[in-house]
């Protein structure tokens, strides 16, 4: 029986050519080629190719309630966004969008639900596209819930960050490894001097681990735009998928997965060894 060993997460940025101010359809069509049933893509992009898209249609963007504008775009990107996966996916393979909220993941019915649908979209020669459902989603309402869940002493997860919907996800397919697609070759000592990259935080145990990740941490400051968490936080949810059994890469969405799965191509492994 076919399971899942390999979720794929690809920030907002990676998808966009910032220069140009254009979607980057390289990297649809290099991901779409890599992509195949047995793995599982957890994609953003919604909101800022929604913006996009709407600035090319009406010639100006939308102004006002800056949430309201958010799930606007992000409702008129969710259709650009799949359709471009669509076209670059091998025709054989189906493809399958889920939209996701946190309410799915701190519900163990929900989970479970989620759970079967990954694991049959894989038997069924599949490909799953996860995406956070921004644009029905009501921060005020989902604030109230979480603060709820926690005051019952629940341990809860937000989700809004793909960051952490990745790390979920692997968790809950037990998948063996997460990589994370960024515009960046990996982890920095140095926010903007690729001479200083992270090529390997493999340790012998959780401890080791940790206390080198939160050395690392202090290094990382800021984040390519505004609402992201930056590296600091990508360094987090990289961590709580270690801690749930995966080993995580975080490379540049203009590499070939596997290359950055066998390390040869520059990026950042995080896991512990023999792993």
């Amino acid at each position: 029986m076919k399971t899942i060993d390999l979720v794929v997460q690809i920030g907002s940025m990676a998808l966009v050519q910032r220069e140009d101010g254009a979607i980057d359809y390289n990297i649809f069509q290099r991901l779409g080629d890599d992509l195949r049933p047995g793995m599982v893509l957890v994609t953003s992009g919604a909101t800022e190719i929604g913006r996009l898209d709407y600035l090319h249609r009406a010639g100006h963007e939308l102004h006002g309630d800056p949430e309201q504008v958010k799930t606007d775009y992000a409702a008129q990107g969710q259709i650009v966004l799949m359709d471009n996966y669509r076209k670059f996916v091998h025709p054989e393979y189906g493809v399958r969008q889920v939209l996701v909220e946190h309410t799915h993941f701190n519900d163990p019915v929900k989970r479970e639900h989620i759970r079967k649908l990954l694991l049959r979209a894989a038997q069924q020669e599949c490909i799953p596209i996860i995406n956070y459902n921004d644009p029905v989603s009501d921060e005020e309402t989902r604030k109230m819930e979480l603060t709820s869940r926690r005051g019952k002493g629940e341990r809860v997860v937000e989700c809004v960050d793909n960051d952490e919907t990745a790390a979920v996800i692997a968790s809950l397919v037990n998948a063996g490894t997460l990589v994370m697609l960024t515009g960046t070759e990996g982890i920095y000592l140095h926010r903007d001097d690729p001479s200083t990259l992270v090529k390997d935080l493999v340790c012998p145990d959780l401890e080791t681990l940790r206390a080198k990740v939160a050395e690392l941490m202090t290094h990382c400051n800021g984040a390519s735009r505004s609402g992201a968490g930056g590296a600091k936080a990508k360094l987090s949810f990289a961590l709580r998928a270690v801690e749930h059994g995966s080993r995580v890469v975080i490379g540049h969405a203009r590499h070939h997965v596997a290359a950055l799965v066998d390390g040869s191509v520059p990026c950042t492994h995080i896991g512990l060894q023999g792993k």
